[in-house]
């Protein structure tokens, strides 16, 4: 330790040993010493009392031995005395952590002085303060902790919402700021992302930079009211990029103002919508249009007529609505795939535009049905009937135009009903209206036209209510199937399995009333699978008993369901179920079955051949069949059709035509079996001609299973 210095005045003066001035002059020095430290003393308390920041002292145990009043302020106390009552230790009271005291006594020891040291305290009402500490190590004259501590939670806490301000700056929307003159200061990445504007190129620029020249002096001047009046504005606006490429965007600008109130600056935030207007077009298209042929939906056209009638309510000028169904077009379907459908349906669509005004509507309602709504076509009966008819001649005239198909020739017709309108009824009764003509003009013959008469609608009437019934039908369990037994001349040999509609209230409904809607609808379809599923069911009953178990059954096959590309894994599924024998399930295709892809077809029966099915062709000779054709499918018989075989003993012409068939099936290695054999002469001329196979009323009609089992066991 550093020796004190040698007093200026000899202590044998102040023992008298001096002289009187000498005393007098050492007094006055102390006193005027003595003034010197209280001084001091009194400047340091002040500084200490006054300071604006914490002050304390601690020993090395952490005692708090003495703290200024901004320390215990600082810590929510209102005196120092209060503080050191309740704040005695820092360890215990002061520090949060005890971990961050020790570091900061060993980093203290350390060094002997910390500058910053950033830790927490905690206050009287239990929160925490971020404060930072600067201290120093005394140890004269005795070993002491000399702190000033900063309160820096408000600080902290700025510097954080200013990082997430800085975040938020460099978010994914366009941020711009401009001064009170709408000057462009500062711009964000996401800014230059979406203008191509640098910020360089950006900054001292005003946002009329961007105009894209889409929107009218008034709606900036709007803009600017909503800025002025409001100090916010929000909305969708066009601009332009860098590029020239004008782009949607929505924009939120908000005006920043002073303490007294005076706009200082504005800050836009934007996002470009391009994507989200795209997608908005989309659905509306999706929503409003068809996505096969562009025409405006069902939707579309309803809204699009509600509003047409309103007009001609208030005009007086009478419209009309066409209702089409292309005549024939399941056959194209069904015969040449839905692609060539579909392409015949986009090439229509395009001539039937062609054939109307540009105000006209062309609609598409789905399938094969279109509606055309003609708009103030008169004002009399007379005139709009010779305006229609114009506008159908039209239709006729470029539809029976040559429409090629993937390499087939079309000439497409179709049925026409016509409703005129002047207003007053609503869009569903005049489409109603239009579609009971359209049916009129089916029923007269297709491709024709037919103008609403409700005096010819009873039939119509039936066929809807038909139509909608049958739709029911499967799920209600209706349909039952009937067996008509098959014999050679020896024996019976199986059945061929019919369908049978058992109705409700109309009873046994015949299948040349309902089988035509079936095929129409396409519900022939899931009548086709439950009609095979429910035959090999029967297959699996007869294979329990020996007498039975050898039959065969024949099922009917619609062109429409052979030509599901599902069709034999559907059918091999069904055979894997049931399990039965596939020897004992004979197919029978219609000739229409061959107006398709012939290779398809053959690729087709082929897999199923190797199955064990067995392929008949029904109702031979009065279909499209060539000999060319007939020798490429794998089938096993022909069945000659009933028409020919009912006037065998009386027509030479059904004669030689039953015998050319039988003999060309002999021929291609193919067996024969005729139907509707009713007279024993019928049956005689069958066996003379070769034709050892037989069904029809001679042998048995169609019966239910219960009375067919029942006859085939007692005989």
């Amino acid at each position: 330790m550093k020796k004190p210095s040698k007093p200026h005045t000899d202590f044998k003066s102040l023992l008298g040993l001096g002289t009187q001035s000498t005393r007098k002059t050492y007094y006055a020095e102390l006193e005027a010493n003595l003034v010197d430290l209280e001084t001091e003393r009194n400047r340091y308390k002040s500084l200490f009392d006054h300071a604006r920041h914490g002050i304390f002292q601690a020993d090395l145990d952490g005692k708090v031995i003495n703290v200024n009043p901004a320390m215990a302020q600082m810590c929510g106390f209102n005196s120092v005395i209060s503080f050191q009552k309740n704040y005695e230790s820092l360890q215990k009271h002061l520090f949060v952590s005890t971990n961050e005291y020790k570091r900061f006594i060993k980093e203290l020891e350390s060094s002997e002085k910390l500058d910053n040291f950033e830790t927490s305290f905690c206050s009287m009402s239990g929160t925490e303060l971020l404060v930072s500490i600067s201290a120093t190590l005394k140890h004269e004259p005795q070993h002491l902790i000399e702190c000033f501590v900063k309160d820096i939670t408000k600080l902290k806490e700025a510097e954080h919402q200013l990082r997430i301000a800085a975040t938020a700056f460099e978010s994914q929307e366009g941020m711009i700021i401009t001064d009170q003159n709408k000057v462009i200061l500062r711009v964000n990445k996401a800014f230059s992302r979406v203008t191509g504007y640098s910020a360089e190129e950006a900054i001292g620029q005003t946002p009329a930079l961007l105009q894209s020249g889409q929107h009218t002096k008034r709606f900036y001047d709007q803009m600017n009211e909503s800025l002025s009046t409001k100090k916010y504005w929000q909305g969708e606006i066009w601009n332009k990029r860098k590029s020239g490429e004008i782009y949607p965007e929505y924009l939120t600008i908000t005006a920043v103002e002073s303490d007294d109130c005076k706009v200082i600056n504005y800050v836009g935030a934007f996002t470009d919508i391009t994507k989200i207007k795209e997608s908005e077009a989309q659905i509306h298209q999706y929503a409003y249009f068809d996505t096969l042929t562009d025409l405006p939906n069902r939707q579309s056209l309803m809204d699009n007529l509600s509003t047409i009638l309103k007009r001609a309510g208030r005009t007086k000028k009478q419209g009309a609505l066409l209702f089409l169904d292309l005549d024939n077009f399941k056959s194209v379907n069904d015969t040449h795939g839905h692609s060539t459908g579909d392409l015949l349906l986009k090439k229509v669509a395009n001539r039937l535009k062609g054939a109307v005004r540009e105000t006209d509507i062309v609609a598409r309602l789905g399938g094969d049905e279109f509606i055309i709504v003609l708009e103030d076509v008169g004002e009399d009966e007379k005139t709009v009937i010779l305006n229609v008819k114009e506008v159908i001649d039209n239709i006729t005239s470029l539809l029976k135009q040559s429409i090629i198909l993937d390499q087939f020739e079309y000439h497409a017709s179709c049925s026409i009903g016509v409703t005129p309108f002047q207003g007053g009824e609503s869009a569903e009764e005049v489409m109603q209206r239009g579609d009971m003509a359209m049916y009129q003009a089916k029923w007269s013959g297709k491709n024709t036209c037919r103008f609403y008469d409700p005096e010819i609608l009873v039939p119509q009437f039936h066929m809807a209510e038909l139509e909608l019934e049958l739709r029911n039908a499967l799920p209600k369990y209706q349909f039952v199937l009937y067996y008509q037994p098959q014999f050679n001349t020896e024996h019976l040999t199986g059945a061929e399995v019919l369908l049978r509609w058992q109705h409700p209230e109309r009873g046994l409904i015949s299948p040349e009333e309902f089988i035509p809607i079936a095929e129409e609808t396409g519900l022939i379809v899931p009548i086709g699978w439950w009609i095979m599923e429910s035959a090999c069911q029967q297959l699996v009953e007869w294979s329990k008993s020996e007498s039975t178990s050898n039959l065969q059954l024949a099922v009917n096959v619609s062109a429409r369901q052979f030509s599901q590309i599902s069709f034999v894994e559907q059918t091999i599924s069904i055979l894997e179920h049931t399990k039965i024998d596939p020897n004992l399930l004979k197919l029978e295709l219609t000739e229409s079955v061959l107006l398709s892809d012939v290779n398809e077809i053959v690729t087709k029966m082929n897999k199923l051949r190797k199955f064990g099915i067995r392929f008949s062709l029904d109702d031979f000779g009065t279909g499209y069949s060539s000999l060319s054709n007939l020798k490429k499918l794998p089938i096993e018989q022909l069945k000659i059709d009933q028409s020919f075989v009912r006037d065998i003993t009386t027509d030479p012409d059904d004669a030689e035509i039953v015998q050319t068939i039988i003999a060309m099936a002999y021929n291609l290695g193919l067996d024969v079996i005729a139907e509707g054999v009713e007279t024993i002469d019928q049956r005689e001329f069958l066996e003379l001609s070769n034709c050892l196979n037989f069904q029809g009323y001679l042998f048995g009609k169609p019966l239910p299973i219960e009375i067919f089992t029942e006859q085939l066991l007692s005989s």
